[in-house]
């Protein structure tokens, strides 16, 4: 058997984990919104046709920030025709994903929701179609208190306090040639110049997250934040970075290294951001807004076969023309376009998908010193951890690394150095087998690891606790299946679970060993003992 170790100290911090960090996003896409969050008529929804199932559920999780409306969307939003009574609403083309949007669910009830799902509201202002003018009149209607047009116009529509909205995105992947008005980076620096000053004099307490690359394989990317940067670069607290992962050549060790790139790209675009911070001479950073990631390619192009995923993205050069490869080959069913709330993306996850995802949670908090937000793509239905039918809800398998990081991954993050055995990635090289992260929980009496193992074969993990003294192993959650390819389904939605195990984890002379299962998920937690 394998032998993988950490190294940690309890002085030796990342720093504190935001819990931001845990997010999620809700877009007008595909079944999110209708049929998601939002079904008026069914059994499980409520007064306001919020489905109480997936609220639980959201609940369980606890989502503490949560992003809207998009996204593509958001390039096209009218934010007016969203509010006020909604037999006046507009029906609306949307052209990013090619729907029919009727506006039933707007702002107000996004926020009503986010109420309700013990969540903060993450909002995007059109930068696409629109400007820093509307930006400014979204804001006013959504913060100010009272007395103005856009805030006494929240009032006439029956919400008389201000709904508080503290962080904001200027725009969505401004970078893409798929997006509606798409744009240069400069010329998109200086709008989000004007926007966020504009803004700011609205509500100077509010954040604002400018666009980063769509992709890290982007062929723009470091020049698009360069050049965003240098016009920007002390209007705004955020740049975004957004990326899904595929199994793109059909082998598991390649699929599960897929963090590797994501913590690559977390680095280099923390190296462009201080590189500008220091031509500008300016002791201000510019932190990480990890807005879009997950697993992202069951849906997609469904009449692929392994072989040419492999081919398509070993040749490809860069994030554009390995879209266009992908899209060569028509879907096996065409979707009906221009219709309400088209089935867009639906993934159904696996345990592979599962561990991959568990893997990213990792990386995310290694770098918690800079990555201050993240929202996992999507919430419901669209690339999901929670997934809806009209008979029930489902979790899953992406749900449960989701649910223990979020539950466990607060508060401060240990630097956490992992000595382990490698295995060759034909995409991203020597991988470790096994990846982990520490987090001391805030009430400074509980250790939590959470660890995923890549290796096909069950993997010992040593780590030296002797500073921990008197503690014990107090739980251990393996989430693993024999079937790398396991489901759940609304008919078998326990199919893939997470189980405690006893005797797998031990703490004996402050040396902690801990067997883990073969492709498996990992949370070990160790608390201080009773007196």
């Amino acid at each position: 058997m394998k032998q993988a170790e950490l190294v940690l100290d309890r002085r030796f911090e990342v720093g504190e984990a935001d819990k931001r960090i845990f997010g999620s996003f809700v877009e007008h896409m595909g079944r999110t919104v209708y049929g998601g969050i939002y079904q008026p008529g069914l059994e499980a929804s409520d007064e306001e046709g919020l489905r109480t199932d997936v609220l639980d559920l959201v609940r369980e999780l606890q989502v503490p920030i949560v992003r809207y409306p998009g996204g593509n969307f958001i390039s096209g939003y009218q934010w007016e025709d969203t509010v006020g009574p909604k037999k006046e609403r507009p029906t609306r083309a949307d052209s990013a994903w090619q729907s029919i949007e009727t506006n039933e669910f707007g702002l107000n009830e996004f926020m009503s929701w986010c109420k309700k799902a013990g969540t903060e509201p993450m909002m995007a202002v059109n930068l696409g179609t629109r400007g820093a003018d509307d930006a400014k009149n979204v804001l006013e209607y959504c913060n100010f208190p009272g007395g103005t047009y856009y805030s006494d116009l929240r009032r006439k529509h029956g919400v008389e306090a201000p709904h508080g909205v503290k962080v904001w995105c200027l725009g969505n992947e401004m970078d893409g040639p798929w997006q509606i008005g798409q744009k240069k980076p400069v010329e998109y620096g200086h709008l989000v110049s004007q926007t966020a000053r504009l803004m700011k004099t609205v509500d100077p307490r509010i954040e604002l997250v400018a666009c980063g690359s769509s992709a890290y394989t982007m062929s723009t990317f470091g020049a698009w934040e360069t050049g965003v940067l240098e016009e920007c670069y002390n209007d705004v607290d955020y740049i975004s970075l957004h990326a899904y992962f595929g199994k793109y050549t059909g082998d598991t060790g390649d699929f599960l290294a897929c963090p590797v790139e994501m913590e690559r790209y977390i680095r280099d675009a923390i190296a462009v951001c201080d590189s500008v911070g220091v031509r500008k001479h300016s002791r201000k950073k510019i932190n990480l807004s990890f807005d879009e990631w997950n697993v992202n390619y069951h849906f997609r192009y469904p009449n692929a076969e392994p072989q040419e995923w492999r081919t398509w993205y070993l040749t490809s050069h860069c994030y554009e023309e390995f879209l266009m490869k992908a899209s060569m080959k028509p879907p096996k069913k065409q979707r009906a376009f221009w219709t309400q709330a088209p089935r867009l993306s639906e993934d159904i996850y696996t345990m592979e998908d599962a561990l991959a995802v568990g893997g990213m949670l990792i990386v995310l908090l290694r770098h918690a010193d800079r990555v201050k937000i993240a929202c996992q793509a999507q919430l419901v239905n669209v690339l999901a951890p929670i997934f809806t039918s009209d008979e029930g809800v489902m979790r899953q398998t992406i749900y449960y690394p989701y649910l223990h990081a979020s539950r466990y991954g607060r508060g401060t993050v240990l630097d956490t150095r992992v000595q382990s055995p490698c295995y060759m990635s034909q995409i991203y090289g020597p991988v470790p087998c096994v990846d982990a992260v520490a987090i001391l929980q805030p009430n400074g009496e509980s250790l939590v690891i959470l660890a995923l193992n890549r290796d096909g074969k069950g993997t010992m993990l040593g780590c030296d606790l002797r500073q921990f003294e008197g503690w014990r192993v107090a739980e251990h959650i393996v989430l693993s299946d024999d079937d790398r390819l396991a489901v759940n389904t609304i008919e078998n939605p326990d199919r893939v679970l997470p189980r405690t195990v006893t005797g797998e984890a031990t703490l004996d002379g402050g040396k902690l060993s801990a067997k883990l299962k073969a492709y498996s998920w990992n949370v070990i937690r160790i608390e201080k003992s009773a007196e």
